[in-house]
């Protein structure tokens, strides 16, 4: 079955809601996600979004930027990411967004790599309060449709002159659609579901990656993969439970087994992630220890209380002891390779958030930049779209992607478990193959 739209977009995260909720009701918009729309990795962003403070402000947010990034960064995503840090607090403001205040003005909160408090926040659980509120946003939209449980296979396109039309999806039913789109978002999130220890769903999988690669899409930076410093350390299978890095921010120090500090936690994650490693394997332990004492137990109540009841469930009250914490996979810096708006090599092709790499973030990112530059980019994604559907010629389109959307064999996606494990066998290869090239 066909299904026609005029821009689809993967992925019920902060960035693919942002971007479909930037179109005007007369564009059709289809959201799909593989499993349910509040399961994308967004929602389990904890510490909160960056915000330009002032004016004064800007060369220390670039230069943490930078500096965390290994000067790796590219400096034009780093700026357009800064500049337009205020207007997109305004409009989450607008749409509802409870961010924290002190009084009448907006509270801000300080994480390893800052060099001042900078930081949105709502409790422990921005990535949900903002998250969640896209959702509720996009749901009352009628120019935007959200079906759930629909898993990308692949893209229809025409690799001789580079241009996408859309996907093949297949649905929990088992049955294969195409969706015949004038412009494709991938908003689909990062790769930690390839790794036994992460802080991502596991159906995040890089799926977008692999179809990118597949087509020979460009990629940049493939095999950098940010290492998160402190997850609640626990034997039990799954997913990893992330502690906020405005944990230390706040003044949580690590210890080592004999309850001593080893080092400055408040450096770029992957400098404190590197310490912690070595420290584990001076002490023969799986874990090292984060201390809370510092922290006022109100605030630990107040400001953390997700994380406060994740580590009573683990059986650690951490406003009278020590919690163990062991570094995990948490984010993807690489990704399909894209300009200021979004766009991919492959022309009607856009990819934002996790899954798309504009090199704001470098070779390591900055605390909390990782909401902020997803939905920056949406934006500037949907509003180049926009741009484009206004002088467009719906005729053309119709006749070039028919032509190719009535070849497509789709009887070769019914073995979708087979196209899995060889979709995560080319994403992982290739970073293997990408590591091997920077050594």
């Amino acid at each position: 079955m066909v299904k026609e739209t005029d821009v689809v977009v993967v992925g019920t995260g902060a960035a693919g809601l942002f971007c479909a909720l930037h179109f005007p009701e007369n564009t059709k918009v289809l959201v799909i996600t593989k499993d349910e729309a509040d399961k994308s990795d967004s929602f389990l962003a904890q510490g909160g979004m960056c915000m330009l403070r002032d004016e004064e402000d800007f060369d220390g947010f670039f230069e943490d930027t930078m500096k965390a990034g290994h000067y790796e960064n590219n400096k034009d995503s780093v700026e357009v990411m800064i500049r337009s840090s205020r207007k997109i607090a305004k409009e989450l403001i607008d749409y509802g967004v409870d961010f924290e205040h002190d009084g009448e003005e907006l509270a801000f909160t300080r994480e390893g790599g800052h060099g001042r408090p900078r930081i949105l926040y709502h409790e422990d659980v921005t990535g949900k309060e903002i998250t969640s509120t896209l959702l509720e946003n996009a749901l009352k939209r009628k120019n935007i449709t959200i079906q759930e449980h629909v898993k990308m296979m692949d893209i229809v396109c025409d690799e001789d002159i580079n241009e996408c039309y859309g996907l093949i999806v297949k649905n929990s039913d088992g049955s294969i659609d195409i969706i015949k789109a004038k412009y494709t978002v991938f908003a689909c999130g990062g790769l930690g579901g390839l790794y036994k220890h992460s802080t991502n769903f596991r159906h995040i999988t890089g799926d977008a990656l692999a179809i990118a690669l597949k087509h020979g899409i460009e990629m940049e930076h493939i095999d950098y993969i940010q290492i998160h410093p402190t997850t609640l350390y626990s034997e039990k299978p799954g997913r990893r439970f992330l502690i906020s890095e405005s944990v230390r921010g706040e003044g949580a120090i690590l210890l080592d087994k004999n309850k001593k500090r080893f080092c400055d936690e408040l450096r770029p994650r992957d400098i404190v992630t590197a310490d912690i490693r070595r420290q584990m394997e001076k002490d023969g332990t799986p874990f090292v220890w984060l201390s809370m004492e510092r922290i006022p137990e109100e605030t630990i109540r107040t400001h953390f209380p997700n994380i406060m009841k994740q580590c009573l469930e683990e059986g650690y009250d951490p406003t009278k002891e020590c919690i163990p914490v062991v570094p995990a996979q948490h984010y993807f810096m690489g990704g399909i390779k894209v300009n200021l708006s979004s766009m991919t090599s492959m022309e009607r092709l856009y990819a934002v958030g996790e899954t798309s790499c504009n090199g704001v973030h470098g070779k390591n990112r900055l605390a909390s930049n990782s909401l902020l530059e997803s939905m920056v980019f949406a934006e500037r994604a949907a509003d180049e779209i926009k741009e484009k559907m206004k002088s467009e010629d719906d005729g053309q389109f119709e006749q070039k992607a028919d032509g190719y959307i009535s070849d497509a064999d789709i009887s070769i996606y019914n073995d979708d478990e087979k196209i899995t494990a060889e979709y995560k066998e080319l994403v992982l290869n290739e970073i293997e193959k990408e590591k091997s090239r920077h050594e």
